[in-house]
C-alpha cells in the first residue's frame, strides 16, 4: 500500500467532503437572512488551498521515490489538528462554512475552541498548510504556503472583523 497516496486521497476526500458541508450551510444561512461578505477574496483561497494539494499530489506521490518517507511525529501533529478542525465543525454547526456569511441577530459562536480563541479554524488550517507537507519531508514547500496563507488570511480576518463589529 502505498501510504502517501492514501494519507493525501483522505485528505482530498475530507475537504470536497468540506466543500458540499459548506455549500449546503451556506445556501441555508442564505435562506436565513444571511449575507456574505468578504466574497470577492474567496477565489484567491480556493485557488491557494488547491494549488497546496494538488502541489502534494505532485511531489509527493507523482515525483517522489517509491519509497517516499513519512514522519511519524508530523503525521501524530496533523491527526491532532483534524481533531482540532472536528473540533471547530461541530462548534459551529450549521454556521460552519468556508465563506464568511453574516446572520443578523444572531449571537457570536461561543462554545468549544471560540471560547479560548479567536478564529481557532484559522489556526488549524494555519496548522495543516505547514504541517502536511512535513509529514513527507518538505519543509520549504510548508514554509512558502504557510507565507501565502497568512497573507491571505490577513485579507480574510480583515474582511471578518469589519463584518462582525458593531454597527
Amino acid at each position: 500500500m502505498d501510504w502517501t497516496a492514501l494519507i493525501l486521497g483522505l485528505v482530498t476526500a475530507q475537504r470536497l467532503g468540506e466543500l458540499v458541508l459548506a455549500r449546503r450551510n451556506t445556501r441555508r444561512l442564505l435562506a436565513k437572512g444571511g449575507y456574505e461578505v468578504g466574497a470577492a477574496h474567496y477565489p484567491l483561497i480556493v485557488v491557494l488551498h488547491a494549488a497546496w494539494l494538488l502541489g502534494l499530489w505532485y511531489l509527493v506521490v507523482y515525483r517522489a521515490p517509491a519509497d517516499q518517507h513519512i514522519e511519524p511525529f508530523w503525521l501524530a501533529a496533523f491527526i491532532l489538528l483534524q481533531l482540532g478542525r472536528l473540533w471547530v465543525i461541530t462548534s459551529l454547526g450549521e454556521r460552519w462554512t468556508t465563506r464568511i456569511i453574516v446572520l443578523p441577530g444572531a449571537p457570536r459562536v461561543q462554545c468549544g475552541p471560540y471560547r479560548f480563541l479567536s478564529h481557532p479554524n484559522y489556526w488549524v488550517v494555519a496548522g495543516e498548510i505547514l504541517v502536511l507537507p512535513l509529514v513527507f519531508g518538505l519543509p520549504a514547500y510548508g514554509f512558502v504556503f504557510s507565507a501565502l496563507n497568512a497573507a491571505a488570511m490577513w485579507i480574510r480576518i480583515k474582511a471578518e472583523a469589519a463584518a462582525l463589529r458593531p454597527q
